[in-house]
């Protein structure tokens, strides 16, 4: 029986892979927390748990009809971003694949009444909130399989969480144990352009509004206490500050994790920092002594069912 052995909300943010002197420049002389944050992750974490595979809930693949999950047995190459290719250009990235666990979650989609795609295409492109991470947290750590999830763009709140609740069924009925990373950002509005290179430092003081701010340190708040269920039941209000991807990876996170019943506190690995306008932060949360409750099960959507017929699922009880 597999089981997740640890999850964080980690950012991706392209100045983590920049040189220092450049960081440095861009932040009257101080170095960015986010990456020593990770290099201690790394220390703590990544270098000594006992775990098979790293699922990427990646904020930059936006997919459009369906939730897709990578399923290559090996991903390489070299990474160019196609938004910010002078400060990410020709990356190397190298990592196996989990094909196996892959397909197990997308053959999860129907009791979830979602649709999800395993895609073994080595075309597929990768994105930057993937290799970021991958490049701090598993590189020369061959034997550690890499897979990621993009977030489906026409999804909302509860279908991140169907997707969630069919990773979490998948992981539980694998042999295998899983690092979720929620790869992306809390609050999320850029400064114009013709403003933004005023606002590159780290300091709150940069964030796009004082009331973003406000939003990203309640629930920074929350998830130290282990308060998901508030963070849930105030999706609403915080969609006000446009969180990155309407906060789709957090959203898949918890999913997995139980949702509302899940009360794993969350340890900060940085300060919350600003990139010209958007709120950054590494929160990380053990798995509690006796596990992260199980994933919920979708109840019956007659809606879905009504597109795609009703799935071969167990009956319950």
């Amino acid at each position: 029986m597999g089981e997740v052995v640890g999850a964080g909300l980690l950012a991706h943010v392209p100045t983590i892979v920049l040189p220092e002197e450049v960081r440095r420049e861009l932040n009257n002389g101080e170095d960015s927390t986010l990456v020593e944050g990770l290099h201690r992750l790394r220390r703590d974490v990544f270098d000594i748990l006992d775990y098979d595979t790293v699922v990427v809930l990646d904020s930059h693949w936006a997919t459009t009809v369906e939730f897709v999950v990578t399923a290559q047995d090996r991903r390489s190459g070299l990474f160019t971003s196609e938004e910010l290719p002078r400060g990410m250009c020709r990356r190397p990235y190298d990592f196996p694949g989990d094909p196996e666990l892959a397909h197990l979650i997308a053959s999860k989609g129907p009791e979830h009444c979602t649709w999800i795609t395993a895609i073994d295409d080595h075309s597929l492109p990768i994105f930057y909130a993937t290799t970021n991470l991958w490049e701090f947290l598993g590189q020369g750590l061959p034997d550690k399989r890499w897979i990621s999830i993009g977030v489906c763009q026409t999804a909302d709140m509860e279908d991140n969480l169907r997707l969630g609740r069919a990773l979490g069924q998948a992981i539980a009925e694998s042999d295998r144990k899983v690092l979720l990373i929620a790869s992306g950002a809390m609050s999320h509005t850029f400064w114009p352009l013709r403003e933004l290179r005023k606002h590159e430092a780290a300091g709150k003081e940069h964030i796009f509004t004082p009331e973003a701010y406000a939003a990203d340190m309640e629930r920074l708040e929350w998830f130290a206490k282990g308060d998901h269920a508030r963070v849930l039941e105030t999706m609403g209000e915080f969609y006000r500050f446009r969180p990155e991807a309407r906060f789709g990876h957090y959203l898949m996170m918890i999913g997995a994790l139980g949702e509302g019943d899940c009360t794993a506190q969350g340890r900060l690995y940085s300060e919350y920092e600003n990139s010209i306008g958007t709120g950054q932060v590494h929160v990380w949360f053990d798995r509690p002594s006796d596990g992260f409750p199980p994933a919920r099960q979708t109840p019956p959507d007659p809606d879905y069912l009504a597109q795609v017929g009703a799935p071969d699922v167990p009956a319950a009880g």
